[in-house]
Formats: structure tokens, C-alpha cells, sequence
């Protein structure tokens, strides 16, 4: 599968989330701007004389206080080693993007460009969890399948509020990913509120692969059912995809399986486009999957647009809080459509799409610039989905969830087999 420079992406969480960091600016060698003006869309900076006046609006921006803060900061600021000005040209950056007030707006310095580019491509070096942000405090979304913070302990819904005894108050998504993260066999403390007890959970850290797309076989009464589970829509997920959709469809044809289960929890998003090839599977040619809506540009509709190979095949599929973004698009399209019965807990609630863009010196950007609505007209932002079947897992602590304790699984199982 080819994948464009410039993607449209409803960005997974820990990739579209806010980066808040307020850089009090920077300077760029060399660039002398005493009196020459740029115009960029619709206002003007300049480094304004004295009989220079900004309208009411401050549609016109005077640059001097920008280099007023910078060279004040650089003269005066006690600790002289910590006086980084790429730090300080990308804070400026991510401030200035932060403005904007979205949290799946935000720029991304090279480094952390290319963590994005490695996670939608199923590989990385950290612990193998996915963060959030929740009342502006770091939340585990979920331990990735397998993974060293699985096999640690962490757990969805998790806090964490200190990383190798530093307090996260305040911290940027991007600031605890960047803490947590690091060179394989090497290890990090995590700090974490779990219902109103704090523990402390060490984390080895290694290098993390992870295939979105995997299949197994469950059985329940006698019969047996596909599960596919999805940990993201990325770079592979399609053609992953491929490969599992013909081993359930031959298994169906043969009759030695009663239907198939998506497994999506925990998946927070990724490749919009992704979500609509896999929606496509189950659904006839020319059934609206999600409608994508601009401010500025006509409406663009998503449609059904190849022969799927599962069209009639029973299917459930399980979501709760972790379920994000693209893994919404596809449940809740297959919902309207009354293809799947949804089961499990409400999902987050991420409405948005984001635009991926490649910026000079390998820096990016991630800038919403559409919602997306279901086929029924729903706009699921900030609500999330809630499932046909609620249902809420109850583990003992100190254990993981299995195929026998696994009430969610158990029953999006029993309603293929009604």
C-alpha cells in the first residue's frame, strides 16, 4: 500500500493530542527584520515603529515584543546551561499552535515528528501504552497487547502522576511520552492513581512491534467465532487486514464459524481512510460511512466503493472508553447501517479529522481540519458512542483479563449466537 507524503488522519490519542508548552519564543540566526513586513493569510507582522498603529483587532502584529522577551531571557535568566535556542525556536513554535485552543492541533519538533511517523508504523523503543489527556492530567488510554506495560500491570484508566519520582502536573502529552519513552533494556518508574491508591510500577523498556490486525478463534455453546482484534488503523492495518478477512471468509464458507467479532478496545484511531476500507468489508457499494465537514470547502461524503468479501456474515463488535477516533468511525458507521450489534462501554468521543504535514527540517504539524458525522447525522464529539450491550469487565486486582473472564468478549460471542 502506498502512503501519500501529506495523509488525512483522525489522529490515534497519543498522536493527536495537545502539545501546550508555552515557549516564550526564539531566535533564528541571522534574520533581520528591522522594518520589513510579511503578510501571511489575512493580517501583517512587522517590527512596528514608534508611528506605527495596530487596529483594534491586532490583525497587525508588532514582532517587537517577541524580540524583546527573547533578548531580555537570554541576558538575564540566572542558569545560562539552560539557554537552548532550537528549545527555545520550538517552544515558540508549539505555543504558537497551542494558541489555536485544539488539542489535536500541534506542531511537532523533528524527533517527535518521527516517534508519529514510527507508531502509525507499528514500531518504536518505550513501554508499549497508550496516553491521554484527561482534566489536563496524563491518562492511560491502554497497555498495547503484549507489552512491557501490560506484563507491568498498567491499566486503562490509570494515572500517571509521577515518572521516575517527577511530579506529571502540568506536563504535555508529548513531555510524558518523551519521559517514558527510551532506549530498550533500560527502565522507567511510573507513579500511578488507580481508584484512589497510588502505586509504583517499574517498566522495562524494549523494542515494541506490534501488528494491528489479529486473528484467533473463540468458542462459546459449542460453536466457534472469529475475533479480530485492532489495536490501530496504521500503515499496515490494510493490507494485515487483507489477509485475516479471507481466512474468516473461507472459514465461513466452510461453515466451521458462526460470524466474526472486531475487537476495537483500546484502539485509539489512526488512518481515517483505513477505517472506511474495513467499514467497506461488511457494507454493500455506495453505503455512506461518514460524511466529512469543512468550514471553508464543500462536504466530503465517504462512501462504500468495492465489493467487500464479508458482507453477510454475523458480526459484533466490542468497545469501551479506549476506543477513539477511527475505531468510532467504523463502529458507529456499522451501527447505523444495522450491520454490527456494539457491545462493551461508552467510547471517548473524538469527532475530528487531522491532516499530517511534513514542515521544512523534518518538523510537523497536525491540524484538525474537518468533523466527521456518522450516517445518521451524529457528531459523537466529546459523547462517544454507547454500545447495544453495556457491559463493564471486573478483574481482580493482581490479575488480566482472559478468554474465561472476559464478560465483554462472552458477550458479543452470545449475541452472533441468538
Amino acid at each position: 500500500m502506498n502512503i501519500p507524503r501529506k495523509k488525512i488522519t483522525d489522529i490515534l490519542l497519543y498522536l493527536a493530542v495537545a502539545i501546550l508548552l508555552f515557549g516564550s519564543g526564539y531566535k533564528v540566526a541571522e534574520w533581520k527584520i528591522t522594518k520589513n513586513a510579511i503578510t501571511p493569510a489575512s493580517f501583517t507582522v512587522f517590527n512596528a515603529t514608534s508611528d506605527v498603529k495596530l487596529d483594534e483587532k491586532g490583525n497587525n502584529i508588532d514582532f517587537r515584543l517577541f524580540w524583546d522577551t527573547w533578548q531580555k531571557v537570554e541576558a538575564k535568566y540566572v542558569d545560562k546551561d539552560k539557554i537552548d535556542t532550537q528549545t527555545m525556536y520550538y517552544g515558540a513554535i508549539k505555543g504558537l499552535v497551542a494558541a489555536v485552543g485544539d488539542p489535536y492541533t500541534f506542531f511537532l519538533t523533528p524527533e517527535e515528528n518521527q516517534q508519529s511517523k514510527d507508531d502509525l508504523g507499528g514500531k518504536f523503543e518505550g513501554i508499549g501504552a497508550q496516553l491521554g489527556l484527561k482534566n489536563n492530567a496524563i491518562i492511560v488510554i491502554a497497555p498495547l497487547k503484549e507489552s512491557p506495560a501490560e506484563a507491568a500491570g498498567l491499566k486503562s484508566g490509570d494515572y500517571i502522576t509521577k515518572v521516575d519520582g517527577e511530579s506529571t502536573k502540568g506536563w504535555t502529552l508529548v513531555e510524558a511520552v518523551g519521559k517514558i519513552r527510551g532506549p530498550k533494556d533500560t527502565s522507567v518508574k511510573l507513579t500511578v492513581l488507580r481508584t484512589n491508591v497510588e502505586l509504583d510500577i517499574p517498566i522495562e523498556r524494549r523494542q515494541i512491534k506490534v501488528p494491528s490486525v489479529e486473528l484467533s478463534t473463540e468458542t462459546q455453546q459449542g460453536k466457534s467465532v472469529a475475533v479480530i482484534t485492532l489495536s490501530q488503523f496504521g500503515e499496515t492495518t490494510n493490507s494485515e487486514w487483507d489477509k485475516a478477512a479471507q481466512e474468516v471468509k473461507t472459514t465461513w464458507d466452510q461453515g466451521t464459524i458462526s460470524g466474526v467479532v472486531i475487537d476495537v478496545r483500546g484502539n485509539p484511531g489512526g488512518y481515517l481512510d483505513s477505517a472506511v476500507y474495513i467499514a467497506s468489508e461488511f457494507l454493500e457499494k455506495g453505503k455512506t460511512i461518514l460524511t466529512q465537514e469543512t468550514t471553508d470547502e464543500r462536504d466530503r461524503v465517504y462512501t462504500v466503493g468495492r465489493t467487500g468479501a464479508l458482507l453477510d456474515i454475523p458480526l459484533s463488535i466490542i468497545i469501551n472508553e479506549g476506543s477513539a477516533s477511527a475505531s468510532e468511525i467504523l463502529s458507529g458507521a456499522l451501527r447505523d447501517h444495522k450491520r454490527a450489534t456494539l457491545v462493551g462501554k461508552q467510547s471517548f468521543g473524538k469527532g475530528s479529522v487531522q491532516e499530517a504535514l511534513d514542515l521544512s527540517g523534518n518538523a510537523g504539524l497536525h491540524v484538525t481540519i474537518a468533523k466527521w458525522i456518522l450516517p445518521e447525522g451524529e457528531w459523537i464529539n466529546g459523547v462517544g458512542i454507547t454500545p447495544d450491550i453495556i457491559v463493564e469487565n471486573v478483574v481482580e486486582e493482581g490479575n488480566t483479563i482472559t478468554a474465561e473472564t472476559d464478560e465483554q468478549l462472552k458477550q458479543a460471542i452470545g449475541a452472533l449466537l441468538k
